[in-house]
């Protein structure tokens, strides 16, 4: 009940009725009491409040004749309808409440042990499905996933026979039905094999690593992970560790001869976060021995291997791996649906045993009912018919984007080799990526800059990423067309003509 929301603190040295014309006032400001909401009646809050019914009267008087309330023949009184709207911006608590003992700010920069609200993050449009040209990594087309298989799927697992395997507290456990198709079919293609108590089911690959994280890196371990590189990961690292040492890139991913000292190294060998590039078989073996010689780890972070669709895709590293020192993490959320957040990192069962005991602490398990759908949409062979119509779907706007930024950016991006969602884009050294993204979603056009993937962000300043997993092929042409016009646009700016 709302009026359960209110205390009166007797000892404030104001009136009851000053106090609860307050409380109100606030409460309504800050959306606890939401316009045309009914407040209690004053029988209630006087019996609740443990005050007098005049108390009570005398301030929703007060608060109705000041315009935040509104009363109505019996019916009660509720809160005015437009109140937010007639308020200035900077209406809030009256000075009384502030004056209080006690009432002194929290000093949160001083309070505060981590700062990562202050880190440089991947920023995206909430509302990037209301652009007609959406060219936004991570996100699907709705219109490719098979809603009315999911529900049905959704349907079964309602059924009472699996009742009990969604609606109980697991604790530390997975979804068993889960854990047996991840095995079978979803690591088997990527050559791992993998005994139960070697695969943990997380909220996505994102929790993966960072419970990896936590769990391998101290505040004196040497870091190494790709420049440019997946942000998230970098922020990580830099949270518990001040030695966090970027690799460069060359056409065979990660360079080796680069990792030095390094105890823990972070890639992405299918399709390298952000360019694309996939390691050569070469690189991956020279990776392996890289670790071994030097008694070192390897996350691997395979985000999209189910959008390999053009020639033999190299196998996993994790597959290759035969000293158990590659920690495998991925997800469905590119061939079911980023909002799912079903992930799983595969990797020695004493790590996987420290996982499970660390995630329980976080969040126990990721929920069993999403556990258990999914399970069912695999088991059934609709993950499989799935992937190969995004196979299908991904293979055209692939190649739809390939020709027209040929036709309207000609040399400005090279095709990922074996797939992937994306196309990494070099602009001339002229052009500002930042001042590029907010002339082209003037146009309707989101694009997603590159500077925020590198240890240093001005050398992404001309650096963007173009997606075509979000946006219907149909609309890719002209979406790039109108990308095209809004270089014109920053070119003729920035020319000063």
């Amino acid at each position: 009940m709302r009026d359960s929301l209110f205390h009166i603190d007797r000892s404030s040295g104001l009136t009851l009725q000053m106090l609860l014309r307050e409380k109100l006032v606030s409460a309504i400001l800050a959306g606890h009491l939401p316009p045309s909401s009914r407040l209690p009646s004053s029988r209630l809050m006087a019996k609740r409040l443990k005050v007098s019914l005049n108390t009570v009267l005398l301030a929703y008087q007060a608060l109705t004749e000041d315009g935040y309330i509104v009363a109505r023949d019996r019916s009660g009184h509720y809160v005015a309808p437009d109140i937010m709207h007639r308020l200035p911006p900077e209406s809030g608590v009256g000075p009384a409440q502030a004056a209080q003992p006690g009432n002194s700010p929290v000093d949160w920069a001083a309070k505060l042990a981590l700062h990562p609200a202050e880190q440089s993050n991947i920023v995206k449009p909430k509302n990037w499905y209301d652009y007609p040209y959406p060219f936004i990594y991570g996100q699907v087309d709705a219109n490719l996933f098979p809603v009315s298989v999911w529900r049905d799927c959704t349907r079964q697992a309602m059924n009472r026979k699996w009742l009990y395997a969604w609606t109980e507290d697991r604790y530390t456990e997975d979804d068993p039905m889960l854990v047996e198709q991840i095995r079978q079919r979803v690591l088997t293609r990527r050559g791992i094999l993998a005994k139960p108590d070697e695969v943990l089911v997380t909220l996505g690959s994102q929790n993966s690593l960072y419970l990896l994280a936590s769990l391998l890196v101290r505040p004196g371990t040497v870091v190494a992970m790709e420049d440019p590189g997946y942000a998230d990961i970098r922020n990580m690292f830099s949270l518990l560790s001040a030695d966090v040492r970027t690799v460069a890139l060359d056409t065979e991913g990660l360079r080796v001869d680069q990792l030095g000292a390094a105890q823990l190294a972070f890639v992405t060998p299918s399709h390298q976060f952000p360019t694309n590039v996939t390691m050569s078989l070469d690189r991956r073996r020279a990776l392996l021995d890289w670790a071994s010689s030097s008694d070192a780890l390897v996350i691997e972070d395979d985000y999209e291997f189910e959008t390999n669709y053009y020639g033999s895709p190299i196998p996993a590293l994790k597959s290759l791996d035969t000293a158990d020192r590659v920690l495998y993490t991925s997800s469905l959320s590119k061939s079911l649906m980023p909002g799912l957040r079903i992930g799983f990192m595969v990797g020695p069962r004493e790590l996987i045993k420290q996982a499970r005991a660390l995630r329980r602490l976080i969040l126990r398990h990721p929920p069993s009912n999403n556990q258990r759908v999914a399970a069912l949409f695999l088991s059934l062979g609709h993950h499989d018919a799935l992937i190969a119509k995004l196979h299908h779907a991904y293979t055209q706007r692939w190649q739809t984007l390939a020709a027209a930024l040929d036709a309207y950016l000609p040399g400005w991006a090279q095709a990922p080799t074996f797939g992937g969602t994306s196309f990494w884009v070099k602009a001339p050294p002229s052009i500002d990526a930042r001042l590029l993204a907010a002339r082209a979603i003037e146009r309707g056009v989101v694009i997603e800059t590159g500077d925020v993937y590198f240890a240093d962000p001005e050398q992404g300043r001309n650096y963007f990423r173009l997606s075509f997993s979000s946006i219907p092929e149909d609309r890719i042409w002209s979406g790039i067309a109108n990308l095209a016009a809004a270089v014109a646009q920053l070119k003729h700016e920035t020319s000063g003509t």
